[in-house]
């Protein structure tokens, strides 16, 4: 009887642990490489004194100033700028919630949802707040607010990866995406609230996106 070949040494932790990284991240491209460029703008954003950034980012808000006078510019670059330099948190949100929903609709109709979650919900919120400055409900200071961020996506593809939970779970996470985005917007009622609950609203719209997507793990 032949001896038998021995077994290839088993790759250390670190390396298996590396390499299990490595993979995840190429499983969500967009979502990594939205989440690279964020790094680079709050590295900017860094390196600026308090005033000139809030002029800066200011410029790249989707304020009502702004959207009236280049739209599309503010709605992409306001997408890629996040105020107040936490990027731990969002490369932390991004891994929960966006990296799943690309690697479970792809990036094309991942990106789809973050996309509509973005700029729909903006064009809500600001359209509301434009018709407060007009009716005296609002001062008109806010047409010049700051807003820029990735929140509105993030709520998007947070709502959208309830289609993804398997039942009998998937309603207690539709209740706690409603309670998350829901009670700020009774509680606080700003614009910003406003946008979050109208953004988690369009991905839980964004149904017939994941079909024909395959079915939650935990399911099959």
């Amino acid at each position: 009887m032949a001896p038998s070949s021995p077994s290839p040494p088993a790759r250390p932790a670190p390396a298996r642990a590396v390499r299990a990284v490595g993979a995840w991240i190429r499983s969500a491209p967009g979502t990594y490489i939205w989440l690279t460029i964020l790094f680079a703008t709050t590295f900017v954003v860094h390196q600026m004194s308090p005033d000139f950034e809030e002029d800066f980012l200011r410029q790249r808000s989707t304020n009502i100033h702004e959207l009236v006078r280049d739209p599309v510019r503010v709605l992409i670059s306001s997408a890629f700028w996040i105020e107040g330099g936490h990027w731990l948190t969002y490369a932390f949100l991004f891994t929960v919630f966006h990296a799943p929903a690309e690697r479970w609709l792809g990036t094309l109709r991942w990106f789809t949802v973050a996309a509509l979650a973005h700029v729909l919900a903006t064009l809500v919120s600001e359209g509301v707040l434009a018709w407060a400055v007009r009716h005296g409900q609002a001062p008109v200071s806010v047409v010049n607010t700051l807003d820029v961020g990735v929140s509105y996506a993030l709520a998007g593809v947070v709502a959208v990866l309830t289609y993804h939970v398997p039942r009998p779970w998937r309603l207690v996470y539709l209740f706690a995406v409603l309670v998350v985005y829901g009670v700020p917007l009774i509680t606080g009622r700003t614009f910003t609230d406003l946008g979050h609950f109208t953004a988690a609203l369009i991905g839980l719209a964004c149904y017939p996106l994941t079909r024909g997507t395959t079915k939650p793990p935990l399911a099959q």
